[in-house]
Order: C-alpha cells, then structure tokens, then sequence
C-alpha cells in the first residue's frame, strides 16, 4: 500500500492495528517525530508504550509478558546510531503472545534486508529515501499480508494522506536505478565508514558493517548490504563539528538521506533543534554527532572532500 510519506505510513499502520487502551512496544533509538507520534499523540487514546533498547531480549521478553502487546513496532537500522534487532528472534518472542511486528526497514532499503522473510507481520519504507532515491519526492510504503493491509488501508482511506499520480510517476523512476545506487552506496559508506574510524579527529562511528558496531554479527546474518548512512562524532564541540560540516564541498546540508546527492545532517541543530543540550542527551545525540548519506558520487571525489574538512578544524 502506498502513502504520501512514510510518517504517513507509520502512523496510519498504528492508528489501524492498535485498539485504544492497548500497548506498544518500541525502541530507545528512532526517527524522532515516530517517537514524538508514540509519545504525545498515541496516550491521548490510552494507548501505552514500553521503550527498550534495541537489543534488550529479556525487556521484551517481561513487557511481553506483563502486558497485552499489540504491535512491537522499530526500525532496523535505527535512526541515526543504525542499531539492528533480531527480526527473526523478536517475531518468535511476539508470534507466542499473538502481538504483531512491524520492521521499519528505511535505512535498510528493501535490497539490503528483507523482513517479511525473516518473519515480519509488516515493513513500512519511507520511499522518500533509497525508493525515491532523488531527493525530489515524498511517498511511504507498507508491505505485509493482505489481511493486515486491508484492515490498515480502512484507515488510511478515512485519514487521506494519498499518494499523488506525479509522486508515484516519479518513484517508478527511482526504482529502475534503485539496485545500481544501493550497491554503490553500500560500498562506499564502508569503504568511508573504515576511513572515518581510522582518523584521529574522528571519535566513534555508527555503522552496522564496522566490527565495533554492537549488533555487527547479526547485520551480517540479516543483512545483504549495510547501506548507505553513517553516523559519527567528531572530535570536539558544537561549534567545531559546524566547522567541519560547513567545510564541506560536495554534500548537501539537509535533513534526509538515500538520494544521489551525498546529505550531511547534524542532529543537535537540525532534527534535535528545539530541545536543549541536556534534553538531546537523553536520547543520546550529542553536539558532535554527525549523520552522513553518501549518494552515487565517486568514491575518491567524497573521500577527499571529508577528509580535507576534517583537516579545517
């Protein structure tokens, strides 16, 4: 089913599955307005949430057991630290309690991991990122059966958020390269991601093909392609890793990723822009932390351009 966005997608899926009063389960690290949707809106309707990390078996194992579950609902890759859950363990923990999970699988792109094999009820995709994969249009997508997507599409048909005649013309475009660019995206976020780990000015990176990644040996299990985002921190303050974003020639400064074009995007002052530091902190995004999206440009062309703004500061 499609949507006009992929927040549309999300939040049209949740709307329809879970009843009112009931529970969901999610985890620490998400899209922040997914979280904010969780949060603030879904209570109104007595809805509850249990938030665990992304690796915490026995915290879904007890939230499982203690209440009425459902729908377990998370990304995988998480948003921005690319953390990674065990799709096919979740799916046998939550299937004994009759509770549904829905993989978002964005950062994964459906080429690099495919949820609905390794169990999923359901995969929602913000087709604005590798889908689309030219910056240039909005769309969200939930695949599953046909069982739970028509009780979903029910819901979508009363709230709207349809997808318009250009928007799909133009993610049919994207699909035809999207093999092409996902490959080439993959390989350079390693190739890059082993650069940026190496560097003095470079403190820690997030990236689920790293052998320091917390969850590296289960993305290598249910992962084909590690994609194409990587998260780091830089070496220094706010004002310093402004320097080095600022210092850069060829990525664009933007709140999105997937495309063709390379996007740069530092939480704290973008998608983290109205909380203060203390408040960013609890969801783990320091001044530092800088998301990276690598599109299709030429790998040495990328390399030089990073590496001579970390040089800037």
């Amino acid at each position: 089913m499609l949507l006009a966005s992929g927040m549309c997608a999300s939040i049209v899926m949740m709307l329809a599955l879970v009843p009112a009063g009931g529970h969901i389960v999610t985890t620490t690290d998400c899209y922040r307005k997914t979280r904010m949707f969780i949060e603030n809106f879904l209570p109104k309707m007595g809805i509850k949430a249990t938030v665990i990390d992304p690796a915490d078996i026995e915290g879904l194992k007890s939230a499982l057991n203690e209440n009425n579950v459902t729908l377990f609902f998370t990304e995988s890759p998480t948003n921005p630290f690319l953390r990674c859950v065990d799709i096919k363990l979740v799916t046998e923990l939550c299937h004994e309690k009759g509770t549904l999970v829905c993989i978002d699988g964005t950062f994964a792109s459906p080429l690099n991991q495919k949820a609905l094999a390794l169990g999923a009820d359901l995969v929602v995709h913000s087709m604005t990122k590798f889908i689309g994969g030219h910056n240039d249009v909005l769309g969200g997508c939930i695949s599953g059966s046909q069982k739970l997507i028509s009780v979903i599409r029910n819901m979508h048909h009363i709230l709207g958020g349809t997808l318009n005649p250009n928007a799909a013309y133009l993610m049919i475009r994207g699909m035809k390269t999207l093999h092409l660019r996902v490959q080439q995206q993959n390989t350079t976020a390693m190739r890059m991601a082993e650069v940026l780990e190496a560097h003095p000015k470079v403190k820690c990176v997030y990236y689920p093909g790293l052998p320091s990644h917390p969850e590296h040996e289960l993305a290598k299990k249910q992962m084909t392609g590690f994609g194409g985002v990587v998260s780091f921190e830089i070496d220094g303050d706010l004002n310093t890793t402004i320097k080095f974003v600022d210092a850069l020639k060829i990525a664009y400064i933007a709140p999105s990723f997937g495309g063709c074009e390379s996007i740069v995007d530092q939480p704290a002052i973008m998608s983290y822009w109205d909380l203060s530091q203390s408040e960013r902190l609890k969801y783990g995004i320091k001044d530092n932390l800088i998301r990276f999206s690598f599109g299709v440009e030429d790998f040495e062309d990328l390399k030089a351009d990073i590496l001579q703004a970390l040089e800037a500061i």
